[in-house]
């Protein structure tokens, strides 16, 4: 069985056309569906104490996941706030992190060697842990980072050198320019693979200088909150569970079937990209990135940020209605 950990950011996705608040952030979906998918897994981050970081941290500890190395700490969690118009999610103004990306975890001795019993280790752009993922590196085994939509060279170069896999998201992006970011990314120092989210367009992957595209499995969604994340989630277990079975076989083997480990590899890919879209396409069946929604009372900023994001849509006077 693999052994996952999320490191970094959790946050509640609050939905404030609903008065409803899901829990999400990218490193805690990563732990959450390897969880979903019958894995062991693990949460390293920063709590909150308010009402936000309570329901976070209860659904958490409901669904098994370890967070016996998390921090907790005064103060707003992480919060990033939702609109839906017209069927599609609009981003409103979120706290950047709240308390999380003010005091994100630094990692310890004890962290470390905790850190070292996981298969897979995954963080992200919004997981503030850039100064730690040197520490990160040299305790864990397989380390993702997720890049979302930041291709900035700076920023890339800084962090690649430390990780086994990227992911980044990249929309309308031109195919060719996908290719080439991807390329870029390991001429910067990712050791391993770059994985390309699409969102309805599917997916890209290279690995070995090689590239695989995977079609999205297409459903009548229900909310596509988190579904590359469950998407990478999925490869990576899929993908992990099976290398390390590959091995050459012996000169005398023959040739029938698969007998080489290289031959092994670009099937266990195809098949995890196969398996990584049916699953995302699952999960946008239900609504947040993993369910367990609870109502809630929009705070003054809540408020705040949707008045502004109205106006910006109706520049006239009284065109905001409170929900």
């Amino acid at each position: 069985m693999i052994r996952v950990l999320g490191v970094g950011d959790n946050v509640c996705d609050k939905y404030l056309h609903i008065r409803t608040m899901y829990p999400g952030g990218n490193a805690l979906n990563v732990a959450a569906f390897a969880r979903d998918m019958g894995m062991e897994a693990a949460y390293l981050g920063t709590f909150g104490d308010d009402e936000v970081g309570r329901h976070v941290y209860s659904v958490v500890r409901e669904l098994g996941i370890d967070i016996t190395h998390c921090r907790m700490e005064q103060g707003e969690n992480g919060c990033a706030r939702v609109r839906i118009v017209e069927g599609e999610r609009v981003f409103l103004p979120g706290n950047q992190g709240g308390i999380a990306g003010k005091n994100p975890p630094v990692l310890s001795g004890l962290d470390e060697e905790y850190i070292s019993g996981f298969d897979l280790v995954h963080t992200s752009i919004f997981s503030h842990m850039e100064t730690e993922l040197f520490k990160i590196r040299r305790s864990g085994k397989f380390v993702s980072m997720d890049f979302s939509d930041r291709y900035d060279e700076g920023y890339l170069k800084t962090c690649c050198p430390y990780i086994d896999c990227a992911e980044i998201s990249c929309g309308d992006m031109a195919e060719e320019e996908i290719q080439k970011t991807m390329r870029k990314i390991r001429e910067l120092g990712c050791r391993q693979m770059v994985i390309a989210t699409r969102g309805s367009k599917g997916a890209y992957l290279m690995a070995d200088g090689q590239f695989y595209e995977q079609s999205a499995c297409l459903v009548k969604a229900v909310d596509t909150m988190g579904a590359g994340d469950s998407f990478i989630a999925c490869f990576l277990v899929n993908y992990l569970d099976g290398i390390s079975q590959a091995q050459d076989f012996g000169e005398k083997s023959g040739q029938r079937g698969i007998v080489s480990a290289k031959e092994y590899k670009d099937l266990l890919i195809r098949l995890s990209l196969y398996r990584a879209a049916v699953f995302s396409s699952r999960q946008c069946q239900r609504d947040g990135s993993f369910g367990f929604g609870r109502k809630m009372e929009l705070t003054k900023e809540d408020q705040k940020a949707m008045e502004e994001w109205e106006q910006s849509r109706f520049p006239k006077p009284g065109m905001f209605e409170r929900v």
